[in-house]
């Protein structure tokens, strides 16, 4: 997929960062275990720096866009199959 992100997309974690910003209003430091490799969440924010906001079911973390993929949604793996 060569598509940029945008928000409300799905998008799946693939590398660890070193320490995860969580995106509350006031931000704190969480550890490297706080999400899984490969866990999928939803992308509901932009924030400066080139930033993403994803919702992951243990919460809203900050994610720079080299540790994320999109994931593919069934509408789009349908319009490739018909290829």
């Amino acid at each position: 997929m060569n598509r940029e992100i945008i928000i409300g997309d799905r998008v799946r974690l693939i590398q660890r960062p070193q320490y995860f910003k969580t995106a509350e209003p006031m931000p704190m430091l969480r550890p490297p275990d706080l999400v899984v490799v490969g866990q999928e969440g939803i992308v509901v924010d932009r924030r400066p720096g080139g930033f993403w906001v994803v919702r992951f079911d243990s919460g809203a973390v900050l994610l720079d866009s080299q540790y994320l993929e999109l994931v593919a949604m069934n509408s789009e793996l349908l319009s490739k199959e018909e290829i």
